[in-house]
This record gives structure tokens, C-alpha cells and sequence, in this order.
């Protein structure tokens, strides 16, 4: 059976315009952006004489909108792009950059307009900090949204009941080729000892998908007098807030406590097993998501990359992954520990690309709105004014 052709829809609440698209996330292959394209769909009666535009932002938000520490704003927006899209400046024909595009204007009829943005190379991808159960107002996230509304003019005073706010993600996937296995080792060396302790950790590869379970393979070799009473695996999520702060929050987002011990003299050879999952750290905050907590297919975030030249600085929030060993050395003056860290790459594995020609010609229309996770009610990117797309704004069959 060939692709369904889904096209995401919604609707302002006084219905004079609605935004049609084909999907939701866009990815950053780093050397490039895939543009973002829709169609606006106006009532002209609805509209009474008013223009229609189109807005694509990047903003970036730490912690609640009323913030404000010694005069700096802790919300900046990274990006702004208009288009005014009615009455159009150019012929529909030339607006029109994507088969899904021409698509929906043979659909949608003579009331319908072409939009299209691409996004500059040296913008974050969507990243968000889960706030805790007592925190309130937006969360720290670098957030990207497309806006379509009806004014007067370009900077009228803005209605919400004429707005219509579409939260979009910029996403990235594995690269094709992966890298060397990462292996870090040290020796340790004790007072009142001759002879060192020796640990070397390696993973099995350097880049993983989000759902893997990762191999860690740990060598020791005891050839000190100290006892090693327990070994600790963790994985640790960083994620720093490069904008303003450069604060970091380092998340433990899975953890193996073995149990195993190694008495002096001794070695252990072992592979442990860790698995980094969102379904187990859904009630820690401060965990860097891809997404919103009530997103249902949003998981960790991905690792940060970076395209060469473009400074961190901007880019928001960078988020990137450990592997954590710890031994617990025992002794007469108590216990101390020995630590390695190992990095790792945590990302989605690149899609199979999916043929125009394998697509389905009948278009299936969504409302705009990303599946909800069971229990969970309101609306996906909160914001007033904003409804799906009734009757009056449907499609008619041609």
C-alpha cells in the first residue's frame, strides 16, 4: 500500500484563515534545512478588506515570559520571517515551490495561497527542558512556530480570534557513517600501595538511536591493595544553555548499580547494559526533550551537531550524552572513587526517504495537532484563539 499523502490542518477561530501543511517536523542535515511550506486558505467575507500574513519564528525561552534578572529578557526571538501572503505580491504560479503545494491549490480552489520559507543555517534545532509538577509558564526550550493571521496591516494590532499558531520542530538525524568505538581508560595510582589499579572502558560504537540498548565493555585490573566494593554505570544527559546562562544541567537518565566487586590483586571483565529512555524519566525535570512532555512522539533529546563556523552561542541549547563509571574504592579512612567518563551520540536513525511517486494522489486530511499521550488533555501548543478546522473551512470534494 503506497504512503498515505497526510496534510495537518488548522483554523482560526472567526475562520478567516486557515493553514494546510504536510508535516509537521523538518529536518537539519546540517549542510541544509528542508524549506517549510503550506497553504493559507481565506474566507474573503470573513477577512472584510483585511491582508493575511505569514510568519516563521525561532524563539528561544528560559523559564516564565514575566522573568526579568538585572534588565535581560528571558525571552529572545532568534528568527522572525513575514510573508504576506493576500492579496499576493506575486502570481500563485510562482509561489508555488513543492508538488504537495500544487496539490492543495487544485484542492483547495481559487481561495487558496502558497507560502514558503527556508531556514538560515546557522539556527538551534527544537530542544525543551521539562519543567517540574510545581513549575508554571513556559519551560526553558528553543521553539520554532509558524503563525498565519489576518490585520490590517503588517504591524496592526494583531486579533487572537484571527491568528492561528502552528508549533513546528526542527530536527536532525544520524549521520550516515558512524564513528570510531569511544574507549577511555586511566591507572590509579594509592598511597601505601606498589602497584596501580588499572580500568579502561569501551562502547561498542560511538553513535546510537534513541530506543538502543548501549554496551559498555569494562576491563579492570586490581593490582593495587584496595578493594573496589562496587561498580556504577549511569548514563548522564548535558544539556547547557549556551544563550545568556551558559548554565548546564547534567540528568542521570539511566543507571546500573552491579553490585560487582574486584579485591585487590583481582580483574573483571564485564559488558554492562544501559538503556536511556524517556518512559523512565518522565517525572524528572530538567530532562532535555525533543519535544513537549505531552507530545507523544517526542523522546530525549537528540545530541547536539554543529555546522562548522556557526558559533555555539546562538544555537541556544546543546545537548550531549556520557556513559558515567564509578568505582567505589573501600579503605580504613573510607570509601573513595575512581571515575571515567566515555561520550556517545544519541540520535534518530534517518528515515527512509519516501518516493513522490509512491505517495498517494487522494490527500488525507489531520487536524494540527500531535497525538496526545493517554490521561492527558489540552491543547498542543496552548494557545488561545485557535481552532481546528470546521465545516466551513473543510476541503470541498471536487
Amino acid at each position: 500500500m503506497s504512503p498515505k499523502n497526510v496534510i495537518f490542518k488548522k483554523t482560526c477561530k472567526d475562520k478567516s484563515v486557515g493553514v494546510f501543511m504536510g508535516k509537521r517536523d523538518f529536518v537539519d542535515r546540517v549542510d541544509s534545512v528542508d524549506p517549510v511550506d503550506g497553504v493559507v486558505l481565506i474566507d474573503p467575507e470573513a477577512l472584510a478588506g483585511r491582508k493575511v500574513f505569514v510568519t516563521l519564528s525561532c524563539i528561544f525561552r528560559y523559564g516564565r515570559d514575566d522573568m526579568d534578572v538585572i534588565g535581560i529578557a528571558f525571552r529572545r526571538e532568534l528568527y522572525l520571517s513575514t510573508r504576506q501572503v493576500y492579496p499576493p505580491l506575486q502570481d500563485r504560479e510562482k509561489g508555488v515551490h513543492t508538488k504537495t503545494q500544487a496539490k492543495l491549490l487544485r484542492k483547495l480552489g481559487n481561495n487558496a495561497y502558497p507560502f514558503f520559507f527556508e531556514f538560515p543555517d546557522n539556527l538551534p534545532c527544537s530542544v525543551s527542558l521539562q519543567p517540574g509538577p510545581q513549575d508554571v509558564g513556559k519551560q526553558c526550550a528553543v521553539e520554532f512556530e509558524i503563525k498565519a493571521f489576518s490585520a490590517e496591516s503588517q504591524d496592526a494590532k494583531v486579533r487572537k480570534r484571527s491568528t492561528v499558531k502552528l508549533m513546528i520542530r526542527k530536527v536532525q538525524y544520524a549521520p550516515d557513517m558512524q564513528g570510531a568505538p569511544p574507549s577511555v581508560e586511566t591507572t590509579k595510582d594509592f598511597l601505601m600501595s606498589d602497584k596501580p589499579l588499572h580500568v579502561k572502558v569501551t562502547l561498542d560504537k560511538e553513535l546510537y538511536y534513541h530506543g538502543e540498548t548501549i554496551h559498555a565493555h569494562v576491563n579492570i585490573t586490581n593490582n593495587s591493595n584496595k578493594n573496589i566494593k562496587n561498580v556504577v554505570l549511569s548514563v548522564d544527559q548535558v544539556a547547557t544553555v549556551v544563550l545568556y546562562s551558559n548554565d548546564s544541567y547534567v540528568k542521570c537518565v539511566d543507571i546500573e548499580d552491579s553490585g560487582d566487586s574486584v579485591s585487590a590483586g583481582a580483574t573483571l571483565q564485564k559488558v554492562y547494559k544501559l538503556l536511556p529512555l524517556l518512559a523512565n524519566n518522565r517525572e524528572r525535570r530538567g530532562i532535555a526533550l525533543d519535544g513537549k512532555l505531552k507530545h507523544e512522539d517526542t523522546n530525549l533529546a537528540s545530541s547536539s551537531t554543529v555546522k562548522e563556523g556557526v558559533l555555539k552561542e546562538v544555537l541556544g541549547i546543546m545537548v550531549s550524552y556520557k556513559v558515567m563509571v564509578k568505582l567505589i574504592i573501600g579503605g580504613m579512612m573510607g570509601s573513595s572513587e575512581v571515575g571515567l567518563e566515555v561520550p556517545f551520540t544519541l540520535m534518530h536513525p534517518k528515515p527512509e526517504a519516501v518516493k513522490e511517486s509512491e505517495m498517494e494522489d487522494e490527500l488525507v486530511f489531520q487536524e494540527f495537532k500531535r497525538s496526545y499521550l493517554k490521561g492527558i488533555i489540552g491543547d498542543d501548543d496552548d494557545e488561545e484563539g485557535n481552532v481546528s478546522g470546521g465545516d466551513d473551512m473543510a476541503p470541498k470534494e471536487k
